[in-house]
């Protein structure tokens, strides 16, 4: 990953929510905003960095315990990591899934 910041805000702004086209009751934990590895053309360069932020009050009124934080923040990093890379909703999902099951076969395991 190059050229992508991981920032801290505190809750999302009605812009960020009408972004997304979400509403209230749903919880908005993290968001990517930037262009996606698939979606960039060879000229692309020379622009700021790509965004993905984290909505701490958010993470925190959803999560019941300091390790529920935990799992908030990874599954929110692993979904906005994946939309970096172009990755589809299911397909995110799938590898979330994976993920938290640790179905990864050896040669797919990160180092």
């Amino acid at each position: 990953m190059q050229n992508i910041a991981v920032v801290i805000e505190q809750e999302p702004t009605p812009e960020q929510l009408a972004e997304v086209e979400l509403e209230p009751p749903d919880s908005l934990l993290g968001l990517y905003q930037g262009t996606p590895l698939t979606e960039r053309q060879w000229a692309h360069g020379n622009v700021l960095p790509d965004k993905i932020t984290l909505f701490q009050r958010v993470i925190e009124a959803d999560s019941e315990s300091d390790d529920d934080v935990i799992v908030a923040i990874g599954e929110t990093l692993i979904h906005e990591i994946g939309h970096y890379f172009g990755l589809s909703e299911e397909e995110i999902e799938t590898i979330e899934d994976r993920y938290w099951r640790g179905e990864f076969p050896e040669d797919e395991l990160p180092e």
